[in-house]
């Protein structure tokens, strides 16, 4: 299997699972870092996050596959957790490069 389609792959299904331990088995919960989705999720830093995820205090990553831009939210507290997390559609970039 080709290493490139297995990264983004395990980065999608990890992100998730990842939240939903943080909401659903409390602070003991193993949070997913920066540090951890820097060094296994190839990703474009972007200077500001879209406004539905922006707020104080946080930075965005973004990763393409799956046909969608991939918007990762980390705090910039502590170990610099994930926070959040939403995927828009590829398409929206349609027109965009013409």
């Amino acid at each position: 299997m080709n290493i490139r389609f297995v990264l983004p792959l395990a980065a999608a299904l990890i992100a998730p699972l990842a939240l939903a331990a943080q909401e659903t088995v409390g602070p003991n919960a193993l949070p997913f870092t920066y540090e951890m989705f820097e060094a296994s999720v190839p990703h474009v830093d972007i200077a500001v996050c879209p406004v539905d995820l922006a707020a104080e205090g946080r930075f965005c990553r973004v990763a393409l596959f799956n046909d969608a831009f991939n918007l990762f939210v980390f705090s910039e507290e502590g170990e610099q957790p994930m926070v959040g997390f939403h995927s828009y559609d590829a398409e929206l970039m349609t027109g965009l490069f013409d």
